[in-house]
């Protein structure tokens, strides 16, 4: 098994970069939920309302380093 392995390993590395993308496309998604279809467009629907109301001033966006100083804070 390792042998076979290493033989996959060895020739996926040995693919252009554009092969080996679509390669790793495949095989992450062979690793997806049979519903994760519809879980990605839930998630781009909450994304897109989350720019909107930015975009529309009904929320402020905090900047990262405040949010990880702030996560640091809890944790001490």
């Amino acid at each position: 098994m390792i042998n076979t392995f290493d033989k996959i390993i060895r020739a996926a590395l040995a693919l252009p970069p554009n092969s080996r993308v679509m390669l790793v496309e495949h095989l992450l998604s062979s690793l997806d939920a049979p519903d994760q279809a519809i879980v990605d467009a839930a998630w781009a629907e909450v994304a897109e309302q989350h720019i909107q109301d930015v975009q529309q001033g009904n929320v402020s966006p905090i900047p990262a380093d405040q949010v990880f100083q702030a996560l640091r804070n809890r944790h001490v």
